[in-house]
């Protein structure tokens, strides 16, 4: 008999010259910039940081993320027999994520008495942010929402008595039942309509009072966001105007409240969280501050999304562009690594400068948010800043994000990394809770209503970029910020200009003097850019040497 012939033998393709994954790092104690801003925080603070931080730099991290990305929350309107149930429902993973920011306290902290963090608790909570923004953006819009509804809560103390407790509760609960029965609530919002968007004063829902304590609401959301939440600040018409109204999605018997969910937004991203239609159907509500008030009742509350927005901004930046350093570590090009390639380096240093600015620009807003009730200066800092580093911080992060995918070139447009995801999530921040226009109306608002507030930020400009910056470079800027009165076409020009001096002058508090001053060379006196990668050569070295502690951006 003769010998079957021999099977070709398999050969499998070996694999090299790719960047292993970006994982198995701390990302609290391996980033230079957040360590030195955290410094002042208690130790045992910075230890839950630092544990933070190995998490956030883990493969279950990712994996947590994605898996929450891909399978997206579902509307379920109906049961199987046909009743109307309104629930959304999201995959574990999802609650996983949720589960541990509420455990880190970080829809509730900054109103918590907590020794350990007593006059830092928004720098400490901005450090938890931060981390956990660079993981998975989606979750922590419920977050932040139930964190800044607090403090519209405030306004009407008899309610705020009865929820405060659930919603300073760290056992997170995503049961579907009465609110007032659970272990812990979560808030959301609904602001807008169809008719009006940011212009809420268009809104035609209404409020028609029931009795002495209770209200019906009827008419529509074109965005709400959470509809999972247990309780909605809702804003609506009354007699004497907008007001702002506290909605529980069920009622004390767990039977719905006429708040019916037409469907699901189909976002660009943010796809693990949802964002609802919804119509109210003579939904019970609560009033929450004055009659007509309701704009008044908010403002706290949106000034404190937006300096998340900025916080989260930042720590996508930060995540995106450590994506790129680590794969210019590991690929190799004509012989060389990309780190080592001049174009590489200048454009990693150059969006360096960027993420230094952002960083420590929206940690000084957090620190001064902290201030702000026992020093003046820094409460006029806050106001009028708020707006201005919210604009920039996050106008900045979709041409960030992009050139940190360029970094990966393939690899870094497919589904299978994270860059395809922040690159999808990269536009929210600017468009949540005010776009760059709205952004700018409100600082030509601020600047009309105290004036003092910007001759206490050129002063404390003036003092910390001395010998930096000429007295001629605010000069222009009180000219560019006139212009803007008398044509706020122009205001974006004043709010970028304040911003990058404003950037500069924490960079130097901070001890980062030559990114500051790359950061003055290039984007404040420098040519009109329109991409990364023309930073003069001198800036190279020491902007990688200070962002990532060498020259090689490890």
């Amino acid at each position: 008999m003769n010998a079957s012939p021999k099977q070709p033998r398999l050969v499998t393709h070996q694999v090299f010259n790719q960047s292993p994954d970006f994982s198995g790092y701390n990302a609290f104690s391996q980033d230079r910039m957040l360590v030195r801003i955290c410094e002042r925080l208690p130790q045992v603070v910075q230890a839950e940081l630092a544990e933070l931080g190995q998490w956030a730099g883990s493969l279950d991290a990712q994996e947590a993320a994605k898996l929450a990305n891909l399978h997206g929350p579902v509307l379920k309107q109906f049961d199987t027999k046909g009743n109307r149930i309104d629930l959304v429902e999201f995959h574990p993973a999802w609650h996983e994520l949720m589960r541990r920011s509420v455990g880190l306290g970080m829809h509730c902290s900054i109103w918590q008495e907590d020794r350990a963090e007593l006059g830092q608790r928004h720098l400490a909570r901005a450090a938890r942010y931060y981390l956990t923004a660079a993981v998975e953006m989606g979750h922590l819009c419920p977050i932040t929402m139930t964190n800044a509804c607090v403090a519209a809560l405030g306004a009407s103390p008899e309610i705020s008595k009865q929820w405060l407790p659930l919603i300073l509760s760290r056992q997170y609960d995503p049961s579907n039942a009465a609110p007032l029965s659970k272990r812990q609530v979560i808030l959301g919002m609904g602001m807008t309509e169809k008719q009006g968007g940011t212009d809420v004063r268009a809104n035609t829902t209404r409020a028609q009072k029931v009795d002495a304590h209770w209200w019906q609401i009827t008419g529509h959301k074109w965005f709400m966001s959470a509809p999972q939440s247990d309780a909605f600040l809702v804003l609506a018409q009354m007699p004497e105007g907008l007001g702002c109204f506290l909605v529980p999605r069920l009622l004390p018997d767990s039977s719905d409240n006429g708040l019916r969910f037409q469907r699901l937004k189909d976002k660009l991203g943010n796809r693990s969280n949802a964002s609802s239609e919804v119509e109210f159907h003579q939904s019970l509500a609560q009033l929450i501050g004055q009659p007509g008030k309701g704009v008044q009742t908010i403002i706290e509350m949106v000034t404190l999304t937006r300096l998340d927005c900025a916080i989260a901004s930042a720590g996508m930046m930060r995540a995106a562009l450590g994506e790129a350093v680590h794969h210019c570590r590991h690929r190799s090009v004509m012989g060389k690594l990309l780190i080592d390639q001049p174009l590489m380096r200048n454009v990693l240093a150059d969006m360096s400068v960027d993420l230094a600015a952002a960083t420590v620009l929206s940690f000084r807003l957090a620190q001064t948010f902290d201030a702000a009730q026992h020093d003046p200066s820094q409460a006029a800092y806050a106001r009028l800043m708020t707006p201005v580093i919210k604009y920039w911080t996050c106008k900045m992060v979709p041409g960030f994000v992009y050139e940190a995918m360029e970094c990966l070139g393939g690899n870094g447009y497919v589904e299978d990394g994270n860059l395809a995801r922040y690159y999808r999530e990269a536009p929210l921040n600017a468009i949540w809770e005010g776009s760059g226009n709205v952004m700018c109306l409100d600082i030509l608002r601020v600047l009309e209503k105290n004036s003092q507030a910007l001759d206490q930020v050129i002063e404390s400009l003036r003092s910390d970029l001395a010998d930096l910056i000429s007295e001629s470079a605010l000069t222009e800027l009180l000219s560019a910020i006139d212009s803007a009165h008398s044509d706020p076409g122009t205001t974006r020009a004043a709010a970028e200009r304040l911003a990058i001096l404003a950037a500069a002058a924490e960079l130097r508090r901070s001890g980062w003097d030559e990114v500051a001053q790359a950061l003055i060379a290039t984007r404040l006196h420098g040519r009109w850019r329109c991409t990364y990668g023309m930073l003069p050569s001198q800036w190279v070295t020491p902007v990688l040497t200070a962002v990532f502690g060498s020259a090689e951006g490890s």
